[in-house]
């Protein structure tokens, strides 16, 4: 069978949704970047793409269809030249920060598969910058593939093992919402196969009242959901333009993280979010703007693969809206807020009722879905993700990958995303944000490294175990 005569692959109305939410003023696009110490080969570089990121089929796929019901077929004139672009780069981080603002600020072709690898050359070093389209997959799947196409050791090269069949679903709630966590997942089988037969309660009355309680929390999650009020009225909130500003911080050490966390009792994700929290209300006070008792509410993707190794691309996370309190002077406080409430959007069902809303997405008519869009925009302010990568360093093609980061792309009209990526030991902290609204992001990531130094002298000031 040629590519031309292939069958066409119906895309999943998650993938969809991603796909339909394109704007020019915030493009689905996830864009991220390596760092090396020394130049890369190109055709070393595509040699492994062709080997090892090329086995996964859907990279060979372009979207087709209209727009309503989309689908993914071969693209019979597949070019691996064009996908895998060298980028003359002059000297300065501030050139850099230019190109990958420039790229993340350019829509993807339609035409073609909807990815692109910008191989950036310096005089000794290099920075290779990837920006893919949020239908193809998410941070987590897409973190998989790099995995699969980097090494432990430069000299023993690893197989890609590339697409594998993923799991049948078990129920038309996971046809539709995709891979659940093993919790949630027995939790909706038990939702639906209550609503089916009431012998489920004679036959195990604590598994269906626990199946009915998860039930009545996804209500209880929507609700909260519609009733939401607009964000607070900061400079965050306002008209977007079509270009997009990025930057990075330098790295955290991690054992230093950790060390800190264990000190306040919280976990990395809610010390670096409470940084966050600190850095845009030092920002925020820098501009004169008021913060007494400000909180700004965040979008934050969660999981919910099934444990275990990723089984395929697409998207399979929902989403919770978590306010941060930027009204708290106090840094410590700060900390034990946010552990709060982290603390409670653990054990809330929000993510699955967000994605249900993004299925919804992937089908209403148009009109429908920006309503939609535009009403979960104006309930945030920033969308914030914070994603483990490799604990030891990979190499590509050879090259050690000195460091890692992306940048989480923005819906409707928000207009600011923080990504956090640990990887070898660091914590990297990556924003981008539009131009009218942060028109120098580089100006926010001072204050996010201030408030980690704060945290830090805070612990080496208390008491070691031991003293009075």
């Amino acid at each position: 069978m040629t590519p031309q005569d292939a069958p066409r692959e119906p895309m999943s109305v998650i993938d969809a949704a991603w796909l339909r939410m394109d704007r020019p003023t915030n493009l689905m696009m996830i864009c991220g970047m390596m760092l090396f110490d020394a130049r890369l080969d190109l055709q070393a570089l595509r040699a492994v793409i062709r080997e090892r990121m090329l086995c996964f089929h859907r990279f060979l796929q372009r979207v087709a269809g209209p727009l309503d019901a989309p689908c993914w077929e071969t693209d019979p004139g597949f070019d691996l030249d064009w996908h895998v672009r060298r980028v003359a780069l002059p000297a300065g981080r501030g050139a850099l920060e230019e190109l990958a603002g420039d790229l993340a600020s350019t829509a993807l072709d339609p035409r073609k598969p909807m990815w692109q690898f910008h191989l950036a050359e310096g005089a000794r070093a290099s920075a290779l910058i990837l920006r893919i389209h949020h239908c193809y997959g998410d941070g987590f799947a897409l973190l998989h593939v790099v995995d699969a196409m980097t090494d432990a050791d430069p000299a023993h090269p690893q197989a890609a093992h590339g697409d594998s069949a993923p799991p049948a679903p078990h129920s038309a709630w996971e046809r539709l919402f995709g891979g659940l966590t093993e919790t949630a997942g027995d939790a909706l089988r038990a939702v639906v196969d209550a609503a089916g037969a009431g012998a489920a309660l004679l036959a195990s009355p604590r598994s269906a009242l626990a199946a009915a309680a998860a039930a009545a929390d996804l209500l209880r999650q929507a609700g909260i959901i519609a009733a939401m009020t607009p964000d607070a009225a900061t400079s965050l909130k306002g008209e977007l333009g079509v270009m997009k500003r990025v930057a990075w911080a330098a790295p955290l050490a991690l054992d230093e993280v950790k060390a800190v966390c264990a000190v306040f009792g919280c976990s990395v994700n809610d010390l670096l979010v409470a940084c966050l929290a600190g850095a845009l209300r030092a920002w925020l006070l820098e501009r004169g703007e008021a913060v007494e008792g400000v909180e700004l509410r965040a979008l934050v993707p969660v999981n919910l693969r099934p444990p275990g190794p990723v089984r395929a691309l697409g998207n399979r996370f929902g989403m919770v809206f978590l306010s941060l309190p930027v009204g708290v002077a106090d840094p410590l406080e700060r900390v034990a807020e946010v552990r709060r409430r982290m603390d409670a959007l653990k054990h809330s069902q929000q993510p699955l009722v967000a994605l249900g809303i993004l299925a919804g997405m992937g089908l209403a008519p148009e009109l429908l879905k920006e309503r939609v869009l535009e009403t979960l925009a104006a309930n945030a302010s920033l969308v914030v993700t914070n994603v483990r990568g490799a604990e030891q360093p990979r190499y590509l093609a050879g090259r050690r990958i000195a460091r890692q980061m992306f940048w989480v792309p923005q819906s409707g009209g928000i207009g600011l995303g923080v990504s956090m990526l640990s990887y070898a030991g660091q914590v990297g902290v990556g924003v981008m944000a539009d131009a009218r609204r942060i028109p120098d992001p580089q100006a926010l990531v001072p204050y996010y490294a201030a408030q980690f130094e704060t945290l830090l002298l805070h612990a080496l000031m208390l008491p070691w175990p031991g003293r009075a």
